[in-house]
């Protein structure tokens, strides 16, 4: 269907912020086709993503070292072109950009734009999905960078919920946030493909949370899924923050469509 743009007609689609990381919401696209029903071309939904990383500032620096810039107004700045160019439906596939220091601002500016479009919150929704696919889970693992940790986003969801959220110790957030950022090795430099280094890292921390008796682990950085991509880690489910994020998409876009 058309809708109406700021100043031509717009298809309407599904948004993606992209650029947190770019392969971050390439995946998110991709899940986004994986789980729709479609047979031919034609049958799969509409996307757009619009991937702008040089704009939005570090997220790690703004919430761990309360350096540079509040990325919040970039990202609002883009979650506006989305829903201008047509994007009924948002969704941001970044944990840390869910803080409420950055993803307030984002969407007090959406709001003011005026704009009709709904933004699915991917924290809530993986809550959601623990509560309705595993309501007998009471202590899951989030396998987290310095930021997601520091942005206490699962923190407060799965506590509101009555869900005990380990963590790793701060060792173990800065192992696997070598495994996502640092420059000789990590994920956000090296994703096809991914070093050993960064697996075995991810493997590490993965399996010192089952040694504490997480019952499900959720993949609390959205370049973690690139590296693992099953369903389960030494018989633990793996719970991947996109892949609810893509159903929700498609569930609220086309709900008829959802795979």
């Amino acid at each position: 269907p058309l809708v109406e743009g700021n100043s031509m007609e717009s298809f309407a689609s599904i948004g993606v912020l992209g650029g947190v990381g770019p392969y971050a919401g390439l995946d998110l696209v991709q899940k986004i086709f994986n789980n729709t029903r479609a047979a031919r071309d034609q049958e799969h939904l509409p996307v757009t993503l619009l991937s702008f990383p040089g704009e939005i500032a570090d997220r790690i620096d703004f919430l761990v070292h309360g350096t540079g810039k509040n990325p919040g107004v970039a990202i609002g700045c883009i979650l506006i072109r989305l829903a201008n160019g047509g994007a009924t439906v948002l969704g941001i596939p970044c944990n840390t950009a869910h803080s409420s220091s950055i993803l307030r601002p984002a969407l007090q500016m959406l709001e003011a734009s005026g704009t009709d479009v709904r933004f699915m919150h991917m924290i809530y929704e993986v809550v959601r999905f623990i509560r309705e696919e595993l309501p007998e889970l009471r202590a899951v693992g989030v396998l987290c960078t310095q930021g997601t940790y520091a942005s206490g986003v699962y923190r407060t969801a799965l506590g509101n919920a009555g869900i005990t959220p380990p963590f790793p110790d701060e060792e173990g957030r800065e192992e696997v946030q070598n495994a996502i950022s640092h420059a000789a090795y990590g994920i956000k430099a090296f994703s096809h493909p991914i070093t050993p280094r960064a697996c075995h890292a991810l493997d590490v921390q993965a399996a010192q949370h089952i040694k504490r008796g997480a019952q499900a682990l959720i993949l609390g950085c959205t370049e973690i899924p690139l590296a693992f991509t099953g369903r389960h880690f030494q018989n633990t489910p793996l719970i991947d923050a996109t892949d609810i994020l893509a159903r929700a998409l498609i569930r609220t876009f086309a709900p008829g469509r959802l795979h």
